[in-house]
């Protein structure tokens, strides 16, 4: 396997020093693990590469999404070094970030901290400010991708909003073009978005009336994409619990609970670590109710990606909240 030339001027290395050979996978690229000098001392690098459009639209979402992570959490994920263009491979773009040891037994200290512990602390972390704004605000510098859908990050000041169209309608028109016309989903999905949403997450109802602030959140978190390991493939480095494969924007920190409900892996002990650190928004009695409209948007996701058993997930939970909070039917 040939290190592509982009790569190797982006991360300034030695050809005669630097070893790449395919590690992990993936199902919407190629990885691979780059071994290295530099400075006198061993480096790994993770990298991922693919063509397309899409590749580029991927990698460019998830550099700045683990680096926005790793600005508030530094021991929650690697670091990205670089993306772009390769240059040897016609339309073919590439990824590099510190490389992840899942298998590392390392005795050398770590941070300390759980999981549930790091991930409060980035949902406890405002967002920074967009440049040509004056406060925080929902959305992302990048369009990011949760899966293959490429997500509409746009900045908008109104969280609900921000759900509605950016999330909820937004992926209801891919579900369109995968699936087909649908008026039943089409009806649902617009009626969740037109009645519930502003019912449980306005501004004026959130918080108390408070407005919420916008943090940070890895987007796709399930399961697969958490574990413990050292980064940086360093023996000096501490075990961690850490996160990768984001897909972040700044929202409102239950939207990160969604997926996670959706798929399990994270029980009541570490919810409670975690509450006890970032609480529960007020009305905590729509807690759930809200947890289940956000795991609403992966669903139609899901079923946006792969068709088949998701579209009744999805249908389920909007009826359910619609029987609670729209016109019932």
């Amino acid at each position: 396997m040939k290190l592509d030339s982009a790569v190797v001027k982006a991360l300034s290395l030695d050809p005669s020093t630097t070893t790449v050979a395919s590690h992990g996978g993936s199902g919407f690229s190629t990885t691979a693990k780059i071994s290295t000098t530099l400075n006198g001392e061993e480096k790994k690098f993770f990298m991922k590469t693919g063509k397309g459009k899409d590749a580029e639209i991927m990698f460019e979402g998830e550099h700045h999404s683990l680096n926005a992570i790793h600005a508030s959490v530094p021991t929650l994920c690697p670091t990205s070094f670089a993306h772009g263009p390769l240059t040897d491979t016609t339309g073919g773009s590439f990824l590099v970030t510190d490389f992840l040891d899942l298998s590392s037994r390392s005795s050398a200290p770590s941070s300390g901290l759980s999981l549930a512990a790091k991930l409060a602390k980035l949902h406890t972390t405002p967002a920074p400010i967009p440049p040509g704004y004056t406060k925080t605000v929902f959305g992302f510098p990048v369009t990011t991708c949760c899966g293959d859908t490429a997500q509409p990050n746009s900045y908008k000041e109104d969280w609900a909003e921000f759900y509605a169209e950016n999330r909820l309608k937004a992926i209801l028109k891919k579900s369109e073009r995968t699936n087909g016309p649908d008026s039943e989903l089409s009806s649902l999905v617009h009626k969740t978005a037109d009645i519930i949403v502003p019912r449980l997450l306005s501004s004026s109802h959130l918080n108390s009336g408070n407005e919420i602030t916008p943090v940070v959140v890895h987007g796709d978190l399930w399961s697969g994409n958490k574990s413990r390991g050292t980064i940086g493939g360093r023996k000096d480095a501490g075990v961690e619990e850490v996160v990768f494969d984001p897909s972040s924007c700044y929202a409102h920190s239950e939207y990160e609970l969604g997926i996670m409900k959706m798929f399990g892996g994270f029980g009541s002990a570490f919810l409670k670590e975690y509450h006890g650190i970032c609480p529960k928004t007020e009305p905590v009695e729509e807690y759930e109710d809200r947890v289940s409209l956000y795991e609403l948007y992966h669903h139609l996701n899901h079923h946006a990606i792969f068709g088949g058993g998701y579209r009744s997930g999805a249908v389920e939970i909007m009826r359910k909240l619609r029987r609670k909070y729209g016109d019932g039917r």
